[in-house]
Order: structure tokens, then C-alpha cells, then sequence
């Protein structure tokens, strides 16, 4: 993620590189990135492409409403069992279960905005 200190307006740009353990996510896979302002506030909760080997680019610019200070951003694929390590490929949408998150150790990365 870059930069890792914004204002408000600024543009942030979340990525990540091809995995190497051939994750085969498929075609149309998508990342979903959320971002936490200081107060707790969801200020970006949306999806974004991402390509077979889980590799994307998402950029998106500080709204107005976010609060400064502390703010959290975190990004993972969506609608996958992404917490499975059985080595298979769990699209949730090819499962009839539902999926709720569990323990995993999620990565979030620190963002600092400022007014």
C-alpha cells in the first residue's frame, strides 16, 4: 500500500503481487478491500478485480467523511474461503454453505490520514 500518510483527497494505492502457490481464484475473481477510519467507520467497502494468481491494483481517494488519524486498510478475495488450507480451491459460490470468518489472522495495514 502506498503512501501509508494521506490528507484527505489523496489518492491510496492498495496491491499485491501474483501468489506463488497457484491459487487459481478464476477468471472473474475479485478482492474485496475495506477501509476503517479512526472513529471505526467503514469509509471504502467494495470489490475489485483481481487476476487468476491473486495479483490486483485498487486505488481509491480519501472521502471527505473519513475521519483522521489511525485508520485501517485490508483487502482479501471475495467470496472465497479464504481461511481453508486444504490446498483446494473453495469458491464460495460453488459451495451450498454459508461462510463466516473465522480466527484467521487477517492483514490489515496501518494508514495515517491527516486533514
Amino acid at each position: 500500500m502506498s503512501p501509508s500518510t494521506v490528507e484527505i483527497g489523496e489518492t491510496v494505492t492498495v496491491h499485491a503481487q501474483d501468489a506463488e502457490c497457484d491459487p487459481r481464484y478464476g477468471g472473474s475473481a475479485e478482492i474485496q478491500v475495506i477501509v476503517t477510519d479512526s472513529l471505526g467507520r467503514k469509509i471504502i467497502d467494495t470489490t475489485a478485480p483481481m487476476n487468476d494468481a491473486g495479483g490486483f491494483s485498487y486505488s481509491f481517494e480519501v472521502p471527505e467523511e473519513a475521519a483522521t488519524g489511525k485508520a485501517a486498510v485490508e483487502a482479501y478475495p471475495h467470496n472465497v474461503d479464504w481461511c481453508d488450507d486444504t490446498g483446494r480451491n473453495n469458491r464460495v459460490s460453488e459451495a451450498d454453505v454459508p461462510l463466516q470468518r473465522v480466527s484467521c489472522a487477517a492483514r490489515i495495514e496501518p494508514l495515517t490520514i491527516t486533514g
